[in-house]
């Protein structure tokens, strides 16, 4: 039994600081077991009257056909990878616990996502049921549903790696840093996992969105949700798939790689230090400890959102933020103890990098709060040129998308220079490794209480199911106006969501950076230096090297290029489904008149089947091109290329987000009785203006995040690969000489 293996019974009966590791298992177990009680809890409501019943039902067989299907095509994926890694195992370039490791990543994260959609399906007429005793009944079925979510990611992704690290130690008998190193490879499964749930999720939902609003609300002038539009099931269950199992597996994948590559970092320093595996535990300990501890605060916090009967917009949001952020005040409180208990050196530095990226998280919350509220003037100034048409509102929006990119992009820069000098960072190679570490703990001190922050983003599919099962339900005036401020809330908890996922994908991105130069230390090529500043030089990754300029141009490029074929992938789903609500409107007579019932199900049999053939390019192109690149272009390319993508990506998916939800809230503005109200030019104008925003905000500007991680983390597990056969100046670079 190694070191480490000793080091983690010894706590047991010792009291080492050490034993502070075993929050993480602790931290899944809690979380698990809380998540079964809140969705035990929830079913005990009543789903209502018969009608309400029937609605659920439908929306809860289609998401769970599409996940099913969706998985099917995974699984084929997902053996495809397998056979590669197994032949680079082979061949002596990867571990081959990585294997068992990457499959149970992709596992878990879809587990999650199952018992997300499955909660969310179940939680929707039982929340407009609820609202029609008071909102706070309403408010707390929704988000208890919610919570099941996010415990169930945040307690997947700590039993996966818990377990994994002990079957590493006491099975395989590995070292810290070769520990690590798996795990980080490993992560490839929950990072491709992610991209196609978030890009199939958000085509599906988009086709529905779009069909169900340009039909429904701009030529027949009928609600969105009323039952006469033969895409409303779509557009429900596209709710759940998207924001639901889509976001859930999006940040799932954040947390995990923030987790290892902090990890893997932490031992790089450690090592580089000269300490022992009993020293390099500590920083292993360290983001496990923090995201153990996260699980308890986040538990709290579900039990905190309360909400007073007429309670306004403000006063619940102010029930949320007030949860997230007493949240964010006690783990930072906590951590501090934590982390000198641990025994940690330079415990204080590294607290600081935890605040850092929790007030990150909670700035670019409150930025993204300020451009997509219809309370702020951003959002209002796009309603207001809907009087001159629906050209303006788009070049509004656009306008408002691009301007909300600088503070983000500010904060990420001040948040992990803050993180890196406050940690000890510095430019000579152990220090270097030491910032880099700092970062990674605010990347996993901004997802530190995900339990609680994606239970507020994963309410809202609920909360709009419901709105949508009162309205086709006929439930009285009151219920539906409960459910509408619960929507409306949810809409602006999404988009806050939205952007501390863009902002947490940075902070990890630029973890994942480290981590893959660290990799490439430790992988077979014998002239391999260990410290990074050596590697830098040894593969020439200089702005002077053109393999490196290849790379950043390819990184953008494909930003680009992989929001066109999501988007392409929208507009035909999106045609489709027009055209067959156009064709049930005209050849089934008596919808109008509630006399004939839609067909519903040919409307989720489109989305379905779009999204399923749509997703497979956008998703195989994250995988492919760090492979290219890293045969072509080398090491520098590599590193050029995830430069290139986090920086063009970030800013992107910031742009597209933010100018997506403002778009929704215009219309939403509108709607609530401004400049004209429902029915008006101005509301038709700003539909129009929703219906580009829907693909910028649930599917190409979301999908950019798992884009960025996902070429990342692929890159990792492909680095003792593009070492052996790209080299410094890969296969370009040998035939023109330079190599």
């Amino acid at each position: 039994m190694n070191v480490f293996a000793s080091s983690l019974l010894a706590p047991m009966l010792a009291g080492s600081p050490a034993l502070l590791w075993w929050l993480a298992p602790l931290g899944a177990v809690v979380a698990l077991g809380f998540a079964y009680y809140f969705y035990t809890d929830i079913m005990k409501e009543s789903e209502g009257n018969e009608t309400m019943i029937e609605i659920a039902a439908a929306v809860r067989e289609g998401a769970m056909a599409y996940l099913r299907a969706q998985y099917r095509v995974v699984v084929v994926v997902f053996a495809s990878l397998f056979v590669i890694f197994l032949l680079m195992s082979l061949a002596g370039l990867q571990s081959g616990w990585m294997l068992g490791a990457f499959l149970t990543a992709g596992f878990f994260s879809g587990m999650a996502g199952y018992v997300g959609m499955r909660t969310a399906t179940n939680a929707s007429a039982r929340t407009a049921n609820a609202a029609q005793k008071s909102l706070n009944d309403g408010l707390r079925v929704a988000f208890r549903a919610g919570a099941v979510m996010g415990l169930s990611v945040v307690g997947f992704i700590l039993l996966d790696t818990s377990i994994w690290y002990l079957i590493l130690t006491y099975v395989a008998d590995l070292s810290l840093a070769q520990i690590t190193s798996v795990m980080l490879s490993a992560a490839v499964g929950a990072s491709t996992m992610a991209l196609f749930g978030r890009v199939g999720g958000g085509i599906y939902t988009k086709a529905a969105d779009v069909g169900a609003d340009l039909v429904g609300k701009v030529e027949a002038g009928i609600p969105e949700d009323d039952p006469r539009n033969p895409a409303t099931i779509a557009d429900n269950v596209g709710d759940n798939v998207g924001d639901v199992a889509g976001m859930g597996a999006d940040l799932y994948e954040s947390y995990l790689a923030s987790i290892l590559s902090t990890a893997a970092l932490g031992v790089a320093f450690a090592t580089s230090s000269g300490l022992d595996e009993a020293g390099q535990l500590l920083y292993v300990a360290a983001p496990f400890m923090l995201a153990g501890v996260g699980v308890l605060i986040s538990i709290l916090g579900v039990f905190r959102v309360k909400a007073q009967e007429g309670a306004t917009m403000k006063q619940l949001l102010h029930a949320l933020e007030g949860s997230t952020q007493l949240a964010g005040i006690l783990i930072a409180v906590a951590s501090l103890g934590l982390l000198y208990a641990l025994g940690i050196p330079g415990p204080v530095g590294i607290w600081v990098a935890i605040v850092a990226g929790l007030a990150s998280g909670i700035a670019i919350g409150r930025v993204t709060e300020y451009y997509t509220s219809a309370d702020f003037k951003p959002t209002q100034n796009i309603a207001e040129q809907a009087a001159t048409g629906p050209a303006t509102v788009i070049i509004q929006g656009l306008a408002v998308g691009m301007e909300s990119t600088g503070f983000p992009v500010i904060i990420v820069i001040i948040g992990s220079a803050v993180a890196f000098f406050a940690s000890g960072g510095g430019l000579d190679g152990t220090e270097l490794l030491q910032g880099l570490f700092g970062i990674g703990m605010a990347a996993v001190g901004m997802l530190s209480t995900l339990g609680l922050t994606l239970a507020t983003d994963a309410y809202g599919p609920v909360a709009d199911n419901a709105g949508g099962n009162a309205e086709m339900s006929n439930l009285p005036p009151e219920v539906r106006e409960r459910t509408d401020q619960l929507d409306a809330l949810g809409n602006t908890t999404a988009a806050i969501g939205k952007g501390f996922a863009i902002g947490s994908a940075a902070l990890t991105a630029l973890a994942l950076l480290a981590a893959y130069l660290q990799q490439i230390a430790v992988s077979l090529d014998p002239t391999a230096p260990k410290s990074l500043n050596e590697i830098v030089d040894f593969y020439s990754v200089t702005p002077l090297n053109p393999m490196f300029l290849f790379g950043i141009l390819i990184g953008g490029m494909v930003c680009f290029y992989f929001c066109a074929l999501t988007m392409s992938a929208v507009g035909r789903s999106a045609g489709a489904m027009v055209d067959e609500v156009r064709r049930q409107f005209r050849e089934i007579p008596g919808i109008m008149e509630y006399k004939a019932k839609p067909d519903y199900a040919a409307c989720v049999e489109i989305s379905t089947q779009a999204a399923l053939k749509e997703m497979i390019v956008p998703s195989v192109l994250a995988i492919v091109v760090p492979l290219v690149v890293g045969v072509l272009f080398g090491v520098p390319g590599v590193l050029g290329l995830l430069a290139g993508a986090l920086g063009t990506g970030f800013s992107l998916a910031v742009m597209m987000a933010n100018a997506g939800g403002a778009w929704d809230n215009a219309k939403k503005y509108i709607e609530a009785g401004n400049l004209g109200g429902k029915g008006s030019e101005n509301h038709k104008a700003t539909v129009v203006g929703d219906t580009v925003g829907d693909p910028f905000k649930d599917t190409s500007g979301p999908s950019l995040n798992i884009l960025i991680k996902l070429m990342s983390v692929v890159s990792v597990v492909l680095a003792g690969l593009t070492a052996a056969i790209g080299g410094g100046f890969g296969l370009l670079g040998m035939l023109l000489g330079m190599g």
